[in-house]
């Protein structure tokens, strides 16, 4: 069968046990589009080869396993044991990791296969996979003749999935890095409750911002990833020993009765047309799913770009000081020790993770601390406030995903202030700690993907799987892409 990959992550798996065709059929069938993928850019490193052993050592009769020969590629931002691992950057260029991630252990013990660690903007900053140190990641989309960027920071992820070059993956999330990227590709990407999922083995960008999640072809894949990836780990102090939760079984796409908030705050000025009538078109299709809508108001949203942009550049400051040049990774040489981390880093590290580890030092210096940093953690705190008064009225809120669909490349590399803008929908389910679903709608005019965003209570990724479920039965979205690239 020539068409393997075109299925979703469930079918690809229920196949499998079923013994319609082999693990062995699948991972041919993924080994065949990477390989004539390249123009894409999504892979950093294949492990194609080992995949192949990996496979032959699948017991079919494992019928327990959620994952059972479903080839995975994941973002290189998750430490996977003595296979490379990056972050994107040429200070971590050559870095082998001994240990594996708690969330990637988690699909190799429910019987995935690693194919490959997935492109990604540098240390997973930015908007746009422009940042990598190994060059853009193409979206599978063009416009006419101008290919696009994939979104970012998980942009590898994003067009690996939409491009039919891994069955599933699993991202990252700091700013709307799974949402951003799933929306220009047509994918749904999940970022879950912060603590839902461990991070422990995730290279860091800002801690308490990062979270991992799935980015799937469709709800039905990220339920069961999802299931798959949360739950308690020991190892990280910010993960929450809450309930598991069946996500795939207790999916449901009856919503009736369900009250799902609109803020006015998210109709920002310049909102492209198209974005605006997607939203309409969004609400027209929860009412006739029988939800009940509800206008509410976020006031301090207007805040969460600047706030995020403190908040975040001074977390990344202090996790990427570990990066010198002594102890692993990237070394420069120098006359001394101090000339040594300067070349190290200034070499090391790309302009815009270098300018982010600016601003944070900055804000977090003597003087600017309590004008910048502390203050911004205020407004956090008033920004999750917004959230929490709105969930005592409303079950979920919907929003757009992004401000427009996929741009151009270098289109806004040169304006950082623009780039950021395009996380204006994103950040602020991120600094509130909120579960958040992108999910893609239709087609613009460009035939272009637009996508919807949903906005959960914490820990209640049910419901937010749920509504998309309901919406995805009604909009039967399918990605229009034409394999120009092989």
């Amino acid at each position: 069968m020539n068409n393997l990959s075109n299925l979703t992550l469930v079918e690809t798996v229920e196949g499998i046990k079923s013994k319609k065709f082999s693990p062995s059929e699948v991972l041919s069938s993924y080994e065949e589009r990477i390989k004539r993928s390249k123009k894409l850019n999504c892979f950093i490193s294949e492990t194609l080869d080992q995949a192949k052993k990996e496979i032959k050592k699948i017991n079919i009769g494992q019928n327990n396993l959620a994952l059972l020969g479903a080839p995975i590629a994941v973002k290189d931002l998750f430490c996977t044991s003595n296979v490379k691992t990056t972050a994107s950057s040429k200070i971590l260029e050559n870095f082998v990791p001994t240990y594996e991630s708690t969330v990637t252990q988690k699909l190799w013990d429910q019987g995935a296969i690693l194919i490959g660690k997935l492109n990604c903007d540098e240390f997973a900053m930015g908007s746009s996979n422009e940042t990598s140190y190994f060059g853009n990641v193409i979206n599978p989309y063009k416009d006419g003749k101008e290919t696009l960027v994939p979104g970012g920071s998980s942009g590898g992820c994003a067009s690996a999935v939409s491009a039919n070059l891994t069955v599933a993956t699993v991202g990252t999330d700091t700013g709307g890095s799974i949402r951003q990227p799933a929306a220009f590709t047509g994918i749904v990407g999940l970022k879950p409750t912060y603590g839902r999922c461990s991070r422990w083995g995730i290279v860091a960008f800002a801690s308490s911002l990062d979270q991992a999640g799935p980015m799937t072809k469709d709800i039905k894949d990220s339920a069961l990833l999802l299931e798959v990836i949360a739950g308690f780990d020991s190892k990280d102090s910010t993960s929450i020993n809450t309930n598991s939760s069946f996500f795939f079984k207790n999916l449901s796409k009856q919503i009736k009765g369900l009250n799902v908030g609109i803020p006015k705050e998210y109709r920002v000025d310049n909102m492209p047309k198209e974005i605006d009538d997607l939203w309409s078109e969004g609400i027209k299709i929860l009412e006739n799913c029988g939800a009940k809508i509800h206008s509410i108001s976020l006031p301090h949203t207007k805040y969460a770009l600047p706030t995020y942009y403190i908040i975040a550049p001074a977390e990344a400051s202090s996790n990427l000081a570990r990066y010198d040049g002594v102890r692993y990774g990237h070394r420069e040489s120098g006359r001394d020790l101090i000339e040594m981390y300067e070349n190290t880093r200034s070499r090391g590290f790309g302009d815009e993770v270098k300018r982010r580890i600016l601003i944070g030092t900055y804000v977090l210096s003597s003087g600017y601390y309590d004008a910048y940093y502390l203050k911004a953690q205020k407004v956090r705190n008033l920004i999750k406030k917004d959230f929490d008064d709105s969930f005592k009225k409303v079950d979920v809120i919907l929003t757009p995903s992004t401000p427009s669909a996929a741009f151009k490349f270098g289109e806004k590399k040169d304006d950082p202030i623009s780039m950021y803008l395009n996380d204006i929908f994103t950040v602020t389910a991120n600094l509130a700690g909120l579960p958040a679903l992108s999910l893609p709608i239709k087609h613009n005019s460009k035939n272009l993907p637009l996508s919807l965003q949903l906005i959960g209570r914490p820990f209640d990724e049910q419901t937010i799987l749920n509504v998309g479920y309901a919406i995805e039965q009604e909009v039967k979205f399918k990605r229009s892409i034409s394999d120009w690239w092989m």
